[in-house]
């Protein structure tokens, strides 16, 4: 109830423009040098590579100085809440998904006018960048991406004779009862064949290969089609049937990650922020990388992008455009992309790191142009809760797909209706 209020509030002050400008603590200072606020989410090594980025934008911009504020928890909610407030930030962090919802209120600062041709915003990919774009306005460029691909654990596979990452999701299905273990046959599995994450964000690619939809014209779930239930029921049966994947929790682990580094997943789908993770926490694992199988013919995988957007109601627009233009540009984009925790939106960024041809990220970099992005409607936030929580209990046994996917389906589209 409080995220729904939140999300009321938003929409009732910014269209009625009760506020009338951004925290007075940002304005010029006597010597001419603006501070901006820069706020977005992120771990330790996450903030410590951002600080050297935004270090060199103020070097070669010095009469702006950048304040970055790390929001650790509920970043959504703590934004919505400063919005409100008149405290947000010059400048933040805007995942697709919530995207929808913060254009609707008018909260953004259209950023056609600033874009000139040496921006050259057709260096980003198309699909990334339509994600913060209505109506032709862009309300915000996309600073990196994340893709799913297959990891597999190389050593388990030549323990099981097989030669090659499976290329469809059928040969996915087959590998993975050949890769789940009892060593020891004593009814408790060591070795599962896929290690999975039943939470929307990491289910729709296998709903949209057969048809399947999120949400129609008006925003209003309809994931409980009959096309999308032929996705999700892969990995149903593969669970409850075939008993040869299971979630983190399962094997007393927390992440897919962690379950793969393990061993007790030969396979995994997961993103490309786990390959430092594996790196340093299972130096000795031998792994590889490959595409998401293809589903009834179809290449599929999802797209996890975010963007830097400005605050409408920003003091200083014109710095704060700086930022984003050099953050996004192809310098800063360079700088904050090497280290492969997310890849770069620009295609001559992407060339110019070699990803393309590096055998650990280049299938991430392949799915960008075919992925479904993580991104429907307004009310897709809302949407989540209500999927997760019912598909799970499909998961474990506890009711038929079809009958969680409808509970979860008509949940939503009441708490919809409450919002329209």
């Amino acid at each position: 109830m409080l995220k729904k209020l939140i999300l009321v509030l938003v929409l009732v002050i910014f269209s009625t423009g009760i506020f009338t400008g951004c925290n007075s603590s940002r304005q010029a200072n006597n010597d001419g040098v603006v501070t901006i606020t820069l706020s977005g989410w992120s771990n330790l090594l996450e903030k410590q590579l951002l600080q050297q980025v935004v270090e060199k934008f103020e070097a070669l911009n010095p009469t702006i100085k950048v304040r970055y504020d790390a929001i650790a928890d509920e970043y959504m909610d703590v934004l919505k809440t400063r919005l409100i407030g008149d405290t947000a930030a010059d400048v933040f962090y805007l995942d697709a998904l919530e995207a929808p919802a913060m254009i609707s209120p008018g909260v953004l600062q259209p950023l056609n006018d600033y874009l000139k041709a040496d921006f050259d915003l057709q260096d980003f990919a198309p699909n990334l960048l339509k994600a913060f774009v209505r109506d032709g306005v862009i309300y915000g460029l996309p600073k990196d991406v994340s893709t799913l691909a297959l990891f597999y654990n190389k050593q388990a596979f030549a323990a099981a004779n097989l030669t090659q990452p499976p290329s469809n999701w059928n040969e996915l299905r087959r590998d993975a009862q050949k890769l789940t273990i009892d060593h020891n046959r004593d009814g408790k599995i060591e070795q599962y064949g896929l290690g999975i994450s039943p939470e929307l964000a990491r289910q729709v690619f296998m709903m949209k290969a057969f048809g399947g939809e999120l949400v129609d014209a008006n925003n209003n779930a309809i994931f409980a089609s009959t096309e999308s239930l032929k996705g999700l029921q892969l990995v149903v049966d593969q669970y409850v049937k075939d008993k040869s994947a299971a979630q983190p929790s399962d094997v007393g682990t927390t992440s897919g990650g962690e379950i793969f580094g393990q061993g007790k997943a030969a396979m995994v789908i997961e993103g490309p922020w786990i390959i430092s993770y594996l790196k340093e926490t299972f130096p000795s694992l031998e792994y590889g990388v490959a595409e998401v199988p293809t589903i009834a013919g179809k290449k599929c995988t999802m797209a996890y992008t975010v963007a830097y957007v400005m605050n409408k109601k920003s003091q200083h627009k014109l710095a704060a455009w700086k930022l984003i233009a050099y953050l996004t540009g192809k310098e800063g984009m360079t700088a904050w992309t090497k280290t492969g925790l997310a890849l770069p939106t620009r295609a001559s960024v992407a060339n110019k790191l070699s990803y393309d041809k590096n055998a650990l990220y280049a299938p991430f970099v392949a799915g960008v142009n075919y992925a479904t992005i993580w991104q429907a409607g307004e009310y897709l936030p809302l949407i989540v809760n209500n999927f997760n929580n019912q598909f799970v209990s499909a998961i474990i046994g506890e009711q038929s797909l079809e009958s969680a996917m409808r509970k979860a389906q008509e949940t939503a589209n009441k708490e919809i209706k409450l919002l329209q």
